[in-house]
């Protein structure tokens, strides 16, 4: 089995292979997306930049949380405007909803690197994310010059950790990301209102009780938190519980309750009907 270390010199060549015309990096500031940035930016320099989105399924907080990030790694940063809610197919909220968001992400950032005179387009889909649900790989695969180097060199999930704190990158412990979509229920109609009320919710949430990751899941104005298990202990004093359903109630959602299963990748997927 290969070691994250060959499997890195492995990647230096794929990247300095595909890229050697020019690369855009679809870039969010997460671990995934930075570790690829700044490898690509060590491999080929100036001719590799990152492209972030500004939309309404993203918060303002990890936008400036990824410009850091770029500052940080060197690279320079792109930012395009990307607007999924005027997609009906994307704001019906289905099943492959990331589908038409990856698309529409995608197709924009092809058409900056176009202008830019880069060839290619990398994206941070890892090898462990083929295990999950992931709509949104299909218009990776349908849209030509889009790579996925992680999958190509099968760099798993925590590989992708490993290698970004050997190259000293301040997100190797960063937990993970996902848009403002994700914590509505399939089939629950995706608005501006919603997705500013989700975001305001979980920045209060991380302010009152100083938790590190929260997702406030929205079942039709029923606000279900999910925290990590270990982080519990911050939020089970009567006090915080109390600041909390104050503070999303008058946000607008009729109930707010915690999930004492925790935290869990794609738990909306439950929402879907057999």
């Amino acid at each position: 089995m290969e070691t994250v270390n060959q499997k890195f010199e492995l990647l230096k060549s794929y990247i300095a292979d595909v890229g050697k015309d020019g690369v855009a990096i679809a870039f969010s500031g997460g671990v995934d997306s930075s570790t690829l940035a700044a490898v690509s930016y060590m491999v080929l320099g100036e001719k590799a930049v990152a492209v972030i989105a500004q939309s309404p399924t993203y918060s303002s907080e990890e936008l400036q949380s990824a410009k850091k990030v770029a500052a940080e790694i060197g690279i320079k940063l792109y930012t395009i405007q990307t607007n999924e809610l005027l997609n009906p197919h994307f704001s019906a909220n289905p099943e492959n909803r990331c589908y038409y968001c990856k698309k529409e992400l995608l197709t924009s950032i092809k058409h900056l690197a176009s202008q830019l005179g880069l060839k290619a387009v990398f994206e941070g889909t890892n090898y462990s994310d083929l295990n999950d649900h992931r709509p949104g790989f299909k218009a990776v695969q349908e849209i030509t010059d889009v790579y996925s180097p992680w999958v190509t060199n099968k760099f798993s999930k925590d590989e992708i950790r490993q290698l970004a704190k050997q190259l000293g990158l301040s997100v190797h412990n960063k937990p993970a990301l996902a848009c403002l979509a994700s914590r509505i229920s399939f089939n629950q109609k995706i608005t501006q209102e919603n997705l500013t009320r989700i975001d305001h919710a979980e920045q209060v949430i991380k302010e009152i009780s100083d938790v590190k990751q929260v997702r406030v899941r929205d079942h039709d104005g029923l606000a279900r938190i999910e925290v990590p298990k270990t982080e519990f202990p911050l939020l089970c004093k009567l006090v915080v519980w109390d600041q909390i359903a104050d503070a999303l109630s008058k946000l607008g959602f009729k109930y707010v309750t915690l999930d004492l299963q925790g935290y869990k990748l794609g738990s909306m997927l439950k929402t879907l009907k057999d």
